[in-house]
């Protein structure tokens, strides 16, 4: 359980197709979960970043259906292999429509799946606009974007993004 947090136009999106496009390389199932994107609009971003040397990104599968949520999810990558990687855009948008579960209900959902599985997830994140760059270089747990609470000890590992720098870190 991976996030991936930053303002936008600092890599977020660029950095979980990548993640993507290494577990192809290495031969894993890759999904993109998109709530964002088209499926045009996925692709052509990532055979940018694969430059089409590889013809990786027609490996991945794209996912953009506005049911997209934990059980959405779940049920889609239900079989899949040990080491499946799937990114998800956004985390903050996961319970947008009412009649899904709390935030925090499918972030649980999701860590439990991924226990029991094997399968990796990342999520990208937003960081919320109090975020100042002029007090510290590189955003951090706090300042993720939260318009609906998550315990954030729920991911293993965050990577923060601003101004071409980043920072992994330990969150649990």
């Amino acid at each position: 359980m991976l996030l991936v947090a930053g303002r936008p136009g600092h890599g977020k999106t660029t950095l979980g197709l990548q993640l993507l496009l290494d577990a192809a390389r290495d031969g894993r199932k890759a999904v993109f979960f998109t709530l964002e994107f088209t499926e045009q609009q996925a692709r052509r971003h990532l055979r940018s970043l694969d430059e089409g040397r590889h013809g990786l990104c027609d490996k991945l599968q794209i996912l953009t259906s506005d049911d997209i949520s934990a059980d959405y999810i779940i049920r889609h990558l239900s079989g899949s292999e040990r080491g499946t990687v799937a990114v998800i855009d956004y985390l903050q948008i996961l319970d947008q429509q009412r009649s899904k579960p709390a935030l925090s209900d499918q972030v649980l959902a999701l860590g439990d799946f991924a226990r029991q599985t094997g399968v990796v997830f990342g999520f990208i994140s937003q960081v919320d606009r109090s975020f100042d760059p002029e007090s510290k270089r590189l955003p951090d747990i706090r300042d993720i974007r939260l318009p609906n609470l998550v315990d954030l000890r729920l991911f293993n590992k965050a990577y923060f993004l601003h101004n071409g720098e980043a920072r992994l870190q330990d969150v649990a």
